[in-house]
């Protein structure tokens, strides 16, 4: 029998893709399934993005690029982010990759190993906590609570740094709780790592377009204590709806760069030439299909948690980010991964439940409503039904 490094016995997955894929062979068998599981936008990419990559592989954009990017879309990425936040960042600290995946596998893995602590959100977005189990380093869980609308809360976050900790990553918005951390907690955060100066930061800002309610999107790179020691993840997939497209950047700093640019160049050489073309037209383009997809969003977010609130035992905190909501289904009697799979086999609702997303997710699901209203509608009337007919297994 072969005989694998034992470090990959300890990787994880997405189990969103393993629920798409059962939902997508239940729909191919003729089953009606409604997918509130999947973190895509249900748009398409603006026409403009897509017909610069075509624009740019007519033109003969089909060799390799530099590994860390074509310098234009670096550039408009360090103009993007002074545009929107008022930070110099230079072009040289901006990494261009295929996906915002890559900036986690990055960081984690230059710090983590065997006695290494790595902080990361719970409920958090899956692949941290495998990551970091890959690497073996130790997973420490920073609580992300419902009664403190799903923000990180400072104070907690500090009590679990030690001598042993080299990462911290947080995540605003969040997925999957769409929870939105205010800027006078992320400045008790910053404050108090100075404290720390010896750990690493990731900030996970990919849903940095998406908040409502008048919530205003923190960025880190606005304070300048943390930048010699901050990563910041961002790209295009939930903006401009480009998930497939595999587009993500990071802002490194210092040695780490370089860091970065050796592992791209040992791993992917460099992401898709036209795609690079496309995300700058994204960028320097215009910005109302941007804005357009955020209001139906917020439209679809107050149908979403008005229609779970109803359902049998369930109650839905109002998400601030993103576009998912993350309902309390504890009083159904239902443990969360097994309504989850039986919501889509018995009644045709894709979902994912929370334990997926970390310890703390039990007694949860994750709701997407990335779908249509008339979608959601439809889905909200079948788990309503569902909960009032079936007692928990």
């Amino acid at each position: 029998m072969l005989k694998t490094v034992a470090a990959f016995d300890r990787i994880g997955e997405e189990n969103a893709f393993a629920v798409l894929a059962r939902a997508n062979a239940l729909a191919a068998q003729g089953r009606d399934i409604i997918n509130l599981g999947i973190g895509q936008p249900d748009f398409r990419t603006p026409e403009h993005i897509v017909e610069a990559a075509i624009k740019a592989l007519r033109d003969g954009h089909h060799g390799y690029t530099p590994a860390t990017g074509i310098p234009v879309l670096r550039e408009a990425v360090a103009a993007d982010l002074h545009r929107r936040f008022k930070v110099e960042v230079s072009p040289d600290e901006v990494m261009i990759e295929p996906g915002g995946k890559v900036t986690m596998y990055m960081a984690i893995l230059m710090f983590g190993e065997p006695g290494a602590d790595i902080l990361y959100p719970d409920p958090g977005f899956p692949i941290y906590r495998s990551m970091i189990e890959f690497t073996g380093a130790n997973p420490i869980p920073v609580p992300v609570r419902e009664e403190n609308g799903f923000a990180f809360s400072a104070e907690e976050t500090l009590k679990l740094i030690t001598p042993k900790t080299r990462l911290l990553i947080i995540n605003s918005p969040a997925n999957p709780t769409g929870g939105v951390t205010p800027k006078s907690e992320v400045d008790k955060l910053v404050k108090g790592l100075e404290k720390f100066p010896d750990v690493c930061v990731m900030s996970d800002e990919i849903y940095d377009h998406m908040t409502y309610d008048g919530e205003q999107h923190v960025c880190l790179l606005t304070y300048p204590s943390i930048r010699d020691r901050l990563i910041l993840l961002n790209g295009w997939s939930k903006t401009y709806a480009m998930t497939g497209w595999r587009m993500g950047y990071a802002v490194w700093p210092g040695k780490l760069y370089d860091y970065a640019r050796k592992l791209a160049v040992n791993s992917y050489s460099c992401v898709n030439a036209a795609a690079q073309y496309a995300g700058l037209a994204a960028l320097k383009g215009p910005q109302d299909a941007v804005a357009t997809m955020v209001a139906e969003f917020d439209r679809r977010r107050k149908v979403v948690v008005e229609g779970l609130n109803k359902l049998p035992g369930v109650s839905c905190a109002t998400p601030k980010g993103a576009f998912y909501a993350f309902p309390n289904v504890k009083r159904t009697g239902w443990k969360a991964k097994a309504l989850a799979a039986s919501l889509l086999e018995d009644a045709g609702v894709a979902i994912i439940g929370g334990p997926d997303f970390g310890i703390l997710g039990e007694g949860y699901i994750r709701v997407s409503y990335a779908n249509s209203t008339e979608n959601i509608v439809k889905a909200l009337d079948r788990m309503g039904e569902f909960l009032a007919n079936r007692k928990a297994a």
